[in-house]
């Protein structure tokens, strides 16, 4: 069974999935939002092309936990993907994990600041933190 992770935004989500064992994460292609429907059919296929069994959607939480607007959007997305779907989800907490993506990326050399490959790389932070505590 394959985990999916999202980092929900607005204009692009960051997707990244597991290895079937669900060891290790590996980011995806970035989805560039079109429209809900558009986007959850995207999503769907990925989902039953890649036998996903669970969901995880980073949570945009305010620093001080308190939920944000962004969180509460991305607990709805992530309740209709999952009811379309029939894969349950679950929210993680996302904090830092963008300013996280943009260091390793400086770090490393890669594109720092491509939207785009900051999101997967987010998605790919946020899955790691889930299977660290599952593993």
């Amino acid at each position: 069974m394959r985990i999916l992770a999202l980092d929900y935004g607005r204009r692009r989500i960051g997707i990244a999935l597991s290895d079937p064992l669900g060891i290790m994460a590996h980011g995806q292609d970035t989805l560039h939002r079109v429209n809900i429907r558009t986007d959850m059919l995207t999503l769907r296929h990925l989902i039953q092309d890649q036998q996903v069994g669970q969901i995880v959607v980073g949570n945009p939480l305010h620093m001080s936990g308190q939920e944000s607007e962004l969180s509460r959007e991305a607990r709805a997305f992530a309740s209709r993907l999952s009811e379309e779907s029939g894969v349950p989800f679950l929210m993680w907490d996302e904090r830092m994990s963008s300013k996280e993506a943009n260091r390793y990326l400086a770090e490393s050399g890669r594109a720092k600041g491509k939207r785009g490959t900051v999101d997967r790389m987010a998605a790919e932070l946020i899955l790691n933190s889930y299977l660290g505590t599952i593993g």
